[in-house]
């Protein structure tokens, strides 16, 4: 049994992949500083470690400077937050095995680990110089960190759901993605077209959230010069724009009874009809529609039609939640962290434990798309080449413990203390009372926006604006 050594100061990420290695029959074991991976080598022999380029007491290329003439038998691999070339290119000359940014792909792992047994401890300059031509040319430094645009999740309803994806896909069923607000149900419908024999067709997609009754006709269907006031032009529904591809139908559940019969007409008909027109035009196309709603106690409630329900059910998949998924956190947080780096083309040394102890506490109302904006929000926040802290978090992670309450507190920091602000206290008490408000409701509703800014008699609009301001940090 090959032993192998991580050494990362992520706890998590050392936890992780320890249990994984293990599981597929190698001896593994772990440290979180430089310091302790040099203890660790000298009273056991490993065969390959794995290292992380940016600890806390010492960089990967000063521990792997230090290692070489000790146990020149060892295979690194070097592992990292966010892609530096040059790095990579000098690491591999001087003989590491291999360098991989993170997030980490378990068959990708797995795949080097194999090849790094066979080869032994020839870094790739040795074995290939087009390798090292490639990371000089700047491919390949992020490996892909998902399928098709959606990253892959590891959990077991992860597994569960994309099991299912890959029957659905190659078929023309129509699809009903049933998750909360921010699951990633878009990115999902996208991905079985890519993988559908529809995916060199067009891939149009639709909020119905955003349509009034007035114009969802119009947009879905299309109309003629003068159908209506302001028609000035013919224009071309989505239905036609989809022609040979996939259409896709974001929060259904939004659409009036009224549309709801053009819709259901459409897809038996395999036909549709510009609003003010008499003309019928024949459409190909395969319906995916999202709902964060149960559409079926919809139909009970008599809000949304049976006969539609039933012809759009052909296959339903359940978007897990992000709180569902806890095992995949790690993933989508290293991934969107690498993603936000390149964007911003600042690299981030990666996250504090005190802050990967607050993003596993938190529950995620908000779910993917709530990670990703924490996460691009905290690579702004922090300075180049430094860890994420709890100074670049939003207030409700800090908080986390207990989600709903939204009261400040005293974090030593910021350097003060929001309480002695003179004149700011009952205003303050008034925006974590309404705050916590929005809360309990969209909790009630299952984070339900329509229903939410009904209950709270306000717009949607207005809601996503509160919510949107509760994520700003708090200015001093």
């Amino acid at each position: 049994m090959k032993k192998i050594l991580i050494v990362d100061d992520e706890l998590s990420v050392c936890t992780l992949l320890t249990r994984f290695l293990s599981k597929n029959g190698y001896h593994a074991q772990s440290s979180t500083s430089g310091a302790e991976a040099l203890r660790m080598l000298k009273n056991e022999s490993y065969d390959i470690m794995l290292c992380d380029y940016h600890l806390q007491d010492i960089t990967g290329k000063e521990l792997f400077e230090k290692i070489q003439p000790l146990y020149p038998g060892i295979i690194v691999i070097f592992i990292t937050g966010y892609a530096d070339v040059r790095v990579a290119v000098d690491l591999i000359k001087n003989g590491a095995y291999h360098y991989l940014s993170k997030p980490l792909y378990p068959d990708e792992i797995l795949k080097i680990i194999h090849n790094a047994i066979e080869d032994g401890n020839t870094p790739a300059s040795a074995r290939n110089s087009a390798e090292v031509k490639t990371l000089e040319n700047g491919a390949g430094t992020l490996p892909a960190a998902s399928e098709d645009g959606y990253v892959i999740g590891e959990s077991e309803a992860s597994r569960h759901l994309f099991e299912h994806v890959n029957l659905v896909a190659l078929t023309d069923y129509s699809v009903i993605l049933h998750g909360e607000t921010g699951t990633g149900k878009e990115a999902l419908a996208h991905l079985i077209h890519q993988k559908s024999n529809r995916r060199n067709g067009p891939f149009i997609a639709i909020d119905c959230g955003s349509l009034s009754k007035e114009l969802a006709a119009s947009e879905l269907f299309g109309h003629e010069k003068g159908a209506f006031t302001g028609a000035l032009h013919t224009k071309e529904g989505a239905f036609e724009q989809a022609e040979g591809g996939t259409i896709f139908l974001d929060e259904i559940g939004n659409l009036s009874y009224e549309v709801q019969v053009y819709l259901l007409r459409a897809l038996q008909e395999k036909s549709v009809r510009k609003v003010g027109g008499v003309k019928t035009i024949k459409v190909d196309i395969r319906i995916i529609v999202a709902s964060n709603e149960n559409l079926y106690e919809s139909v009970l409630n008599k809000t949304f039609r049976e006969d539609l329900y039933h012809r759009l059910n052909e296959f339903t998949l359940k978007v897990p939640a992000l709180r569902d998924r806890e095992a995949d956190l790690p993933l989508f947080v290293n991934t969107f962290l690498a993603t936000a780096s390149k964007e911003l083309n600042k690299p981030i040394a990666g996250i504090s434990s005190p802050v990967w102890e607050l993003l596993l506490a938190y529950k995620w109302p908000g779910n993917i798309r709530e990670l990703k904006n924490v996460i691009r929000r905290a690579c702004l926040l922090t300075p180049e080449g430094k860890e994420i802290s709890q100074k670049a978090l939003p207030l409700e992670l800090l908080n986390s413990k207990n989600m709903s309450q939204f009261a400040p507190q005293h974090n030593p920091d910021n350097g003060m203390d929001e309480l002695s602000e003179n004149g700011s206290s009952l205003k303050s008490a008034a925006i974590q009372g309404e705050q916590k408000r929005i809360m309990e409701v969209l909790q009630q509703v299952k984070f339900n926006k329509t229903k939410a800014a009904e209950i709270l008699n306000i717009d949607r609009k207005t809601l996503y604006n509160k919510l949107r301001s509760m994520q700003q940090p708090s200015k001093k």
